[in-house]
């Protein structure tokens, strides 16, 4: 007992005592936008993108649902007009809410009352992983170990949907994931839910146009929060999933 405690004390603290208020460095989040004026003929950061309709122009704006966050636009853009920093408060409750421009300094989710009413001290959630490359997934899986711990809000993730509140999707579901990411759904006892993490899932990302996806599923079911990403960082889909669930 002696040593075990011991090992606790030289070890200390491991988890991430604030969600709300740590600083991950070298993480790229929230984009922001200089004050320098662009010409207006100038469309040098779309056409670095390797995403199509990401970033629009007249007046600029970035769709995070699209955004893989690789930073070619801002390596590429002559008036170092676009940057990204480490805010990874980028969740939100609808793909308009994804579109950020010079005007936002932030992103916030708005807490679900009904959602908040049923599963706001215990959630339990499912992931599937629908053709993602586990670059969302290895994430997903790091938001409950020892570092993030999101177990200590009475969130976590479970083997069986027969066992989930809420299905988390990644991947930018593929026609051989199609049918099982419904069955695992249709596994789910009622009330139910679906959140969205990653680019890939929000819009298809890099492979939107690909004929080997079939997103049916999305546009019948109808996410309750997106948390944009390439991959997700686990303190933006903690921080989205207390947002919804008003905490």
């Amino acid at each position: 007992m002696l040593k075990t405690l011991r090992v606790k004390i030289s070890q200390g603290k491991q988890f991430v005592p604030d969600v709300k208020g740590a600083l991950p460095r070298g993480f790229r989040g929230l984009p922001q936008f200089s004050p320098t004026t662009c010409p207006n003929t100038c469309n040098v950061c779309m056409e670095a993108c390797p995403v199509s309709g990401a970033i629009a122009t007249g007046p600029l704006r970035m769709d995070l649902g699209l955004c893989v966050f690789c930073n070619d636009c801002a390596a590429a853009c002559p008036q170092k007009k676009i940057s990204f920093s480490e805010n990874y408060k980028i969740s939100s409750d609808s793909l308009e809410g994804l579109i950020v421009d010079e005007k936002i300094t932030g992103l916030q989710v708005r807490a679900n009352d009904a959602i908040k009413k049923i599963f706001g001290r215990s959630l339990k959630l499912r992931s599937v992983s629908a053709g993602g490359c586990n670059g969302c997934e290895l994430e997903l899986n790091a938001a409950g170990n020892v570092n993030f711990d999101m177990g200590r809000f009475g969130i976590e993730f479970v083997a069986s949907p027969r066992h989930a509140d809420g299905l988390v999707i990644s991947g930018p579901i593929s026609e051989n994931m199609a049918e099982a990411l419904e069955l695992a759904y249709e596994g789910m006892p009622d009330p139910k839910f679906v959140i969205a993490v990653g680019a890939c899932a929000i819009t298809g990302g890099l492979y939107k146009d690909s004929d080997a996806l079939d997103r049916r599923f999305l546009e019948q079911i109808r996410p309750v929060l997106y948390v944009p990403g390439c991959a997700i960082h686990p303190l933006a889909f903690i921080n989205g999933v207390l947002g919804l669930l008003g905490r």
